[in-house]
């Protein structure tokens, strides 16, 4: 800890608090002390910001109010609302960990952080941040705006995301958290780190504890945290199939430990050939029947769609192909035939969703058309 902030802790914890209940942006999980909900909007919150988490945290506890409603939920269901938020991985951890506290814990949250660590889903950070703001457990945070802000306030030249770095901001924040009122202090620091030490140009003249600051004092602020280190992405493309068959289309579920794991998609495969960025028609087919066992005629280009997944940037070239002869290989994995009026009942991949949509539209125009007079 820098020597300003343990010399007068007191008053950097007063004057951060005291600037919280003044600027605090009324967000809705604030305004409970419900484990079930905080818990719900950390989770949501990784990766996500605040701004695309409240609606999604509105729908879902509109639909799951209660940790035993989440447990007694299908997975798919959680899925469904959890669509369009990305990184579904979570939402299959809340989902594994609602059933275990029901059934182990006789739907009751741990309030220590070393016991919160044990549910699925659930890191230090997590843990910290429901056993403080729920319990007022003086639990010490560190997550993206936070680590941002301790860099700043002790000068730390090392990078924070490196084993040492993460010892010495982890220790930092064990000191700094009070033994009461641990919830609004924490909220506090993600609150200034979120709107005022903000990664480029932080406003330093509304810091309320600028004084305690290494960075503001010797103008180190665009220097510090070191930036992490970003990856060039790699451009790949990948093809999608939406195959009909008798007013129906097949959709199957992707499996674990592939992208979108527990949602479906169109019969969809990644391009072999990096050079032909739209392949021909008769090469889709072989490649659906290989993937599927069914026989198609590839009918129609729909459309490109153009989308970035972590570090790759991905090229979707989207067809529309009419069942001949097969049956699905269930080898594959699960499939179905669903009717693009049913579409909306799975949770689907971000661009599942607007194929999906793109066929119910083609329908619409068509069945349109034909009744039309002549």
């Amino acid at each position: 800890m820098t020597a300003g902030v343990v010399a007068s802790l007191t008053d950097f914890r007063r004057a951060l608090v005291a600037w919280y209940r003044r600027h605090a942006r009324p967000l809705p999980w604030r305004a409970t002390r419900d484990p079930y909900q905080i818990w719900i909007s950390e989770i949501m919150l990784q990766q996500t910001t605040v701004t695309a988490v409240v609606p999604y945290f509105q729908r879902f506890l509109a639909r799951f109010p209660t940790l035993q409603d989440l447990a007694a939920a299908q997975e798919q269901s959680v899925l469904r609302l959890w669509e369009g938020l990305g990184y579904y991985s979570r939402a299959r951890n809340i989902h594994k960990a609602a059933r275990l506290l029901v059934n182990e814990h006789r739907g009751e949250f741990p309030r220590e952080p070393g016991e919160l660590m044990a549910l699925p889903g659930i890191g230090r950070y997590t843990a910290g941040a429901i056993a403080s703001f729920a319990f007022d457990w003086p639990a010490p945070i560190v997550e993206a705006n936070t680590l941002r802000l301790y860099a700043r306030l002790m000068g730390l030249r090392d990078d924070p995301r490196s084993a040492r770095g993460q010892k010495q901001l982890w220790e930092f924040a064990e000191q700094i958290v009070p033994a009461r009122h641990a919830g609004e202090f924490n909220q506090a620091l993600m609150e200034l780190g979120a709107r005022v030490c903000v990664p480029s140009a932080p406003d330093c003249s509304k810091c309320p504890v600028r004084r305690w600051c290494v960075a503001a004092t010797n103008g180190w602020q665009a220097e510090i945290p070191l930036p992490k280190p970003r990856a060039a992405p790699t451009e790949i493309t990948e093809v999608a199939v939406a195959v009909h068959r008798d007013g129906k289309y097949l959709l199957r579920k992707r499996p674990e430990g592939v992208r979108w794991a527990g949602l479906w998609d169109f019969v969809r495969f990644g391009w072999r050939d990096a050079e032909t960025r739209s392949p021909a028609l008769h090469d889709v087919a072989v490649e659906v029947r290989r993937e599927t066992g069914l026989t198609v005629e590839i009918t129609a280009p729909l459309a490109e769609i153009r989308h970035s997944v972590t570090r790759f940037r991905i090229t979707l070239q989207c067809h529309l192909g009419e069942w001949l002869a097969g049956e699905h290989d269930h080898a594959q994995g699960e499939s179905r035939w669903v009717a693009s009026t049913q579409f909306a009942r799975l949770p689907l991949s971000v661009t599942g969703r607007k194929l999906a949509r793109m066929i119910a539209a083609r329908e619409s125009k068509s069945t349109s058309a034909s009744k039309r007079p002549g």
